[in-house]
């Protein structure tokens, strides 16, 4: 065998190993509001570039005691302590993998001011109702939510 036989051989070795990001039409199904499992909030999920985000745009509680708009009051951040609950972004960075999945993404909980690894999916074709996993580390080590769609 020849070296040009050698590396034509090694690129079509190289090539086969790089696996398709499949794209079959179903990504952009998770676009729309969705109210939490604790019926507290709607999140609208959206579509940015090749990535999926969600902000809080409904609260059942909106106002604090003192009749004041919710604060994100837990936020680490300092400086960002002041910002309202309302439109908050809490889901970041999703990526649709295939068959009603999408990944490496994270999820914000206001209610502790901290952000954890998470993923989405429908399951069993019920594209009304989707399962939300935030985790730290591992996926097993973690919480399922489930999300009813609103509109």
């Amino acid at each position: 065998m020849n070296l040009k036989n050698v590396v034509l051989l090694a690129l079509g070795i190289f090539a086969l190993s790089f696996k398709p990001v499949a794209d079959d039409g179903k990504g952009d199904d998770v676009v729309g509001t969705w109210l939490n499992g604790q019926k507290t909030a709607h999140v609208s999920i959206f579509k940015a570039a090749d990535y999926y985000y969600g902000k809080i745009i409904w609260l059942k509680e909106p106002n604090n005691k003192e009749g004041k708009p919710k604060l994100d009051a837990n936020n680490p951040d300092e400086s960002k302590q002041n910002q309202p609950l309302l439109n908050l972004l809490i889901l970041k960075g999703f990526k649709y993998k295939d068959k009603h999945n999408w990944e490496d993404g994270t999820i914000y909980d206001p209610k502790n001011g901290k952000t954890y690894s998470c993923k989405m999916w429908f399951e069993d074709g019920k594209l009304d109702e989707l399962k939300i996993r935030g985790y730290m580390g591992i996926s097993m080590i973690g919480r399922t939510d489930t999300w009813t769609k609103v509109k």
